[in-house]
């Protein structure tokens, strides 16, 4: 038990979350990034349509078929702990982060001590060391607009392009298939602002690997 808690603990880091949608294909969803099952799944323009997860699939942010699936978006299991996906920069980068999953215990704002257990679909040129960028519809395009394109989202995407939108009343702007996962930002995460965390990595639960089809070999 005490080399238990000792291991636990030494692969414990902090860092910091922000939040995006920008529709694009996830970087995850581009083979040999990572020694993975597969590539994360891809979606088409309808958001639920797998394409096929491989590299003759362009990101809908260059003009070709591939968009973020709908069901890759955070939900509550209980009060207290959630489930959902994000892009993330950490020591390892791609080859490290694509597709395991990290529990994330938040340590300020109204969310301080709630856990979140995400599973790393992307990447960001933007992101700083230890950033996670939890994957919220509505949440803000960042430098890349795919919303656009496969939504007819505004050339910023809903609302602000850094931040999204300001209230759960319009995630009514979104499709439906997003709705609930904008609505849950405001919730569940009680609207926190980029709150800090610390994070460990865990095993993958089977909930998050059924929505993007990708585990760690």
């Amino acid at each position: 038990m005490l080399v238990f808690v000792f291991l636990a603990s030494a692969f414990c880091d902090s860092g910091k979350t922000t939040r995006y949608w920008d529709c694009c294909k996830g970087s995850c969803g581009w083979e040999a990034k990572a020694d993975v099952s597969k590539p994360i799944d891809t979606c088409a323009k309808d958001g639920t349509t797998r394409v096929a997860s491989n590299d003759t699939v362009k990101s809908g942010c260059d003009g070709g078929d591939g968009f973020m699936c709908y069901d890759q978006t955070p939900w509550g299991v209980n009060d207290s702990y959630a489930l959902g996906f994000a892009a993330a920069a950490i020591s390892g980068g791609e080859k490290a982060a694509c597709c395991n999953c990290y529990e994330l215990t938040f340590t300020s704002g109204p969310v301080n001590g709630k856990k979140m257990t995400v599973q790393v679909t992307n990447t960001g040129g933007d992101l700083g060391s230890n950033q996670f960028d939890l994957a919220i519809p509505g949440g803000g395009v960042g430098i890349y607009n795919g919303c656009t394109a496969q939504s007819g989202a505004p050339a910023d995407g809903w609302g602000s392009r850094y931040g999204g939108v300001s209230s759960r009343s319009e995630c009514s702007q979104l499709p439906s298939g997003l709705q609930a996962g904008c609505q849950w930002r405001f919730d569940w995460f009680q609207n926190a602002d980029n709150p800090s965390m610390n994070f460990n990595v865990v095993s993958c639960p089977s909930e998050l690997i059924a929505k993007t089809n990708c585990r760690r070999n």
